[in-house]
């Protein structure tokens, strides 16, 4: 493959490209021949021997196997080695911690949860993850040296100018200004710190609803009411990394709350949070409304809500939530004017299509901008996985550099 402009075009620095695209296709089709290797990057076939004969070498594609079926003989099959590398990524909530080792190809090889209840940590916060990573390493046959670089999910965000965890003060024993340095000692291998709703973004952009988007919002409720704005292709966090903290957001129709960061409530999270869902059900007449958890009571109303969209009662509700949704993300809209808008979160994917649908045409009666809404695709704790796509993302940027390797 030709270099870039701006590029040497030392042999180094070519074999370099041509092997991280051939890694990318093997990454993108899983198993692939010598010759088809060759004709998806332009090279020759003795170039393409080359190599991959070379990332054998470095341990970074097997053989795995030849063609069967075709005319002539057999050609041998090549595939991304998954021992490669391996990367983690940590889910943190007040309740639980949900970790999570994966190999290079993205396959999750090993996961743990440590439950975490109570406003008082049982065991320091370091102690926590280091238990939480070592138990998903553990699941995964390996040892934590086997694992490249983590990624950490969390309400809130950690200032970057500062060090501390901000828009999260449900999260106890997060908040010392000494906790990433204890956490980077006790932890020798490189850690990364990001928003949980920003990770369900990366997910969604990585393998979901957002594939191939450049500019969306994607809007979360579950434990919270939060929002990711990703722009040109990156998140964006914001000075202090409260960029998206949108349950902090003035809406009409609730009191204007001061010093929302020391009540942790706001406008917009008791408008159209997890906890308006069964506030709203009781005010219809709704009967049988379950206990537990906000986000789970608000996931079970809105399913039923949307099966039985015919029973009137259930189809006031969807309304009225889709349109206290749709207050403040008229808001978002206005001002960032995305191509799309992503809903996640088990109170919002729990609606499906009909929620959807709702939001959809109650958004265009109160913005200009005409965003299109879609139901996020990663159903299945999107936070972690996102937190493990980032993980991978920087590990193979770091592991398929054979240029830097040879140096």
């Amino acid at each position: 493959m030709a270099g870039t402009a701006g590029t040497p075009g030392t042999p180094r620095v070519l074999r370099a490209m041509n092997d991280r695209a051939a890694l990318d296709l093997l990454m993108e089709h899983g198993q692939l021949s010598r010759t088809r290797i060759g004709k998806l990057t332009g090279l020759s076939k003795p170039t393409a021997s080359q190599l991959l004969a070379r990332l054998e070498a470095a341990g970074l594609v097997l053989a795995s196997g030849t063609t069967e079926g075709r005319p002539g003989p057999n050609a041998q099959l090549y595939e991304v080695n998954p021992a490669a590398a391996y990367a983690a990524g940590l889910d943190v909530t007040p309740e639980r911690i949900l970790a999570a080792v994966a190999d290079i190809t993205g396959r999750t090889v090993g996961s743990y949860e440590l439950p975490t209840p109570g406003r008082r940590p049982a065991q320091p916060v370091v102690r926590q993850v280091t238990d939480a990573l070592d138990g998903a390493v553990k699941a995964a046959g390996l040892a934590r040296d086997d694992v490249h670089r983590l990624v950490i999910g969390t309400p809130g965000a950690f200032d970057p100018n500062t060090g501390r965890l901000r828009y999260a003060s449900h999260l106890p024993g997060w908040h010392s200004p000494a906790l990433l340095d204890a956490l980077a000692a006790a932890l020798p291998i490189p850690v990364e710190y990001e928003n949980d709703v920003n990770l369900a973004a990366v997910a969604e952009q990585r393998l979901g609803a957002a594939r191939g988007h450049e500019d969306f919002v994607l809007l979360w409720n579950e434990g919270g009411l939060g929002a990711a704005l990703v722009l040109g292709g990156r998140l964006h966090r914001g000075w202090t990394g409260g960029a998206g903290e949108v349950g902090f957001l003035p809406v009409p129709g609730t009191p204007l709350v001061r010093q929302v960061t020391k009540a942790n409530s706001g406008g917009y999270q008791e408008l159209a949070g997890s906890q308006a869902v069964p506030k709203i059900a009781r005010e219809l007449g709704i009967e049988d409304i379950p206990t537990g958890p906000y986000a789970e009571v608000a996931a079970v109303l809105v399913a039923r809500a949307a099966e039985q969209a015919d029973v009137p009662a259930f189809q006031r509700l969807l309304e009225t939530y889709a349109t206290r949704l749709a207050t403040g993300l008229a808001s978002l809209v206005s001002v960032l004017d995305p191509e799309l808008v992503v809903l996640s979160g088990a109170s919002l994917t729990s609606g499906g299509e009909a929620l959807r649908a709702l939001v959809q045409a109650e958004l265009q009666e109160l913005a200009a901008a005409r965003p299109r809404l879609v139901i996020g695709d990663v159903r299945e704790h999107p936070v972690l996985r996102g937190a493990l796509e980032s993980a991978l993302a920087t590990t193979r940027d770091e592991v398929f550099d054979t240029a830097a390797a040879s140096r």
